[in-house]
């Protein structure tokens, strides 16, 4: 059985759950709350020293960053395929993918709300603003690519990783406000992810340690 170690709001371990169950595969989740810093407990970083999620452990191997997890899935698991045949459209889907974990993700997670606020005193509005203004500015690059490439998903007519990088960035926004108006191409793939079995079983409110009310803190 692998064991994924989770949050149910992270979204790096989001996309990776997406990615599980887009391949079909079981797994038990081990979640860490990042809000009480239990991701920093001497026995997990034991497992994964950076004492991040997710982490996931496939029979006393742990493997850690989503990226290199899901990288994993698609060599081990091929079936059915995260990244099209063609070399030039895998880094395609990398490139988009990699535009949401680089230049997207990383300035709106958690550790680094937290450093605006403790040690640059930023209030809630202005750390609002920080990760709205990133999330835009990415969104308006991705939003042309999924129009370039997109057929249904955001790359052809089949879920791809770009797809299990989207739809957890789309959550984020969402709690930031922001609007997906300007970014019809981003909206209609959220909302045909909506509708398929694996991103819904993925979804934050369907884990089973989530909030029965839902907090930005």
């Amino acid at each position: 059985m692998l064991k994924l170690h989770d949050y149910w709001r992270s979204s790096a371990a989001y996309r990776v759950r997406i990615a599980l169950n887009l391949k079909g595969l079981s797994y038990e989740s081990h979640s860490h709350d990042l809000r009480s810093n239990a991701h920093h407990d001497p026995a997990y970083k034991a497992l994964n020293p950076q004492g991040l999620v997710p982490a996931l452990d496939i029979g006393g191997h742990v493997l850690t960053q989503s990226s290199a997890i899901m990288e994993w899935l698609e060599e081990t698991c091929p079936e059915p395929p995260l990244l099209p045949p063609a070399a030039a459209d895998r880094a395609a889907v990398r490139a988009m993918a990699a535009l949401i974990a680089c230049d997207i993700h990383p300035l709106n997670n958690l550790r680094v709300l937290r450093e605006l606020k403790n040690d640059w005193q930023a209030d809630e509005t202005q750390t609002k603003m920080w990760a709205k203004g990133w999330i835009a500015e990415g969104f308006t690059a991705l939003e042309t690519l999924v129009g370039q490439h997109g057929k249904g998903y955001s790359f052809g007519s089949e879920p791809t990783l770009a797809d299990c990088y989207l739809v957890p960035q789309v959550f984020s926004a969402q709690r930031f406000g922001v609007s997906l108006d300007p970014y019809p191409n981003i909206r209609a793939v959220n909302e045909r992810c909506d509708d398929h079995p694996a991103f819904v079983r993925a979804h934050p409110r369907h884990q089973p340690d989530a909030d029965t009310v839902d907090s930005n803190h």
